[in-house]
């Protein structure tokens, strides 16, 4: 009634509404008294949280839209989490802590926005909750690279993966990915080889001719990891640009990890109730997926490594 009707309510749409509204409100009922010397700032969030009815992982929308002078055009930041708290209550609490330092960030650490994504985990855990999307618009933020914001979240360990779409865009893998096919090619795209795309052109023709007739063709995603990105003195910001800008140009959509293994990444992406995934290897990735070596972490060995790589219709 307050905000206007909504495909979902817990979505980026929904929240853009909510902060439409809510600013809008604010200048019409407070500009005209104490718009010359007052910044002023409105916070949004939509959640679908755990509860007897919904057992599946929460997850939620936040954002926040401020002025850095008064009078001036308003900058905004917006963020996707997903939470991972067991019960609803802690969920509530670290959705609570959450949204009051991204407030916090956007008044105090805006001129620093590495040391703002770092901010919001001030006094929260991985085991609580993930930062999978940030975006940044407006004057205090012109000139900002959301790619490389986006490649900050999975730096910093605000979680294992962030995605951009072909127009740089950061969004939130679940908005892509819910309840589809996907289809990756993982490589450091240093250059993107003709192989390559012939490999890829032919994995999209197979992985298609096994899907059930009438069902949407696979999302692609070419998948960058940290083993990818680094070189001896780190990831190189101009390099990374270099390559995803590569890539956007062919009309791919990108996908940042810290996932080593591809059993990694496959459980990820059960995340999404992906129907199925579908992986793309050279013969040289092809044989390191064979080596022991590798799997030295896991109790089980290679076979736990290949039980959880084909759990999830890969």
């Amino acid at each position: 009634a307050i905000y206007g009707p909504a495909e979902h309510y817990v979505s980026k749409n929904r929240l853009e509404a909510m902060l439409d509204h809510e600013y809008s409100l604010l200048l019409e009922r407070l500009a005209s008294k104490r718009g010359a010397t007052t910044t002023f700032f409105v916070f949004a969030n939509t959640v679908a949280a755990r509860s007897h009815s919904r057992q599946e992982e929460g997850h939620g929308w936040l954002g926040v839209r401020f002025q850095a002078e008064p009078r001036s055009e308003p900058s905004e930041i917006t963020i996707h989490v997903r939470l991972l708290a067991a019960e609803s209550t802690h969920e509530q609490e670290a959705l609570g802590i959450i949204g009051v330092n991204l407030v916090y960030a956007a008044i105090y650490l805006r001129d620093n926005p590495e040391k703002l994504i770092a901010s919001l985990m001030d006094e929260l855990t991985r085991k609580q909750v993930e930062v999978d999307m940030i975006k940044f618009s407006g004057p205090c933020f012109s000139g900002l690279n959301s790619r490389l914001m986006s490649l900050q979240l999975v730096v910093q360990g605000l979680t294992d993966a962030a995605m951009f779409t072909s127009d740089g865009e950061a969004v939130s893998p679940g908005e892509i990915l819910y309840g589809k096919h996907v289809l990756i090619l993982r490589g450091s795209f240093r250059p993107i080889t003709n192989t390559m795309m012939d490999m890829l052109e032919n994995a999209v023709a197979q992985f298609s001719a096994n899907a059930l007739s009438g069902e949407n063709p696979p999302v692609i995603l070419m998948e960058m990891t940290f083993q990818n990105l680094a070189g001896d003195s780190g990831i190189a910001a101009a390099d990374f640009l270099a390559r995803a800008t590569l890539l956007e140009k062919l009309g791919k959509m990108v996908l940042i990890t810290n996932l080593a293994h591809f059993y990694s990444v496959a459980v990820y992406l059960s995340h999404f109730k992906i129907k199925r995934i579908g992986i793309t290897l050279g013969m040289p990735a092809l044989t390191q997926v064979f080596e022991e070596k590798y799997y030295r972490d896991l109790e089980g060995g290679i076979l736990e490594a290949f039980g959880r790589l084909f759990k999830f219709g890969v």
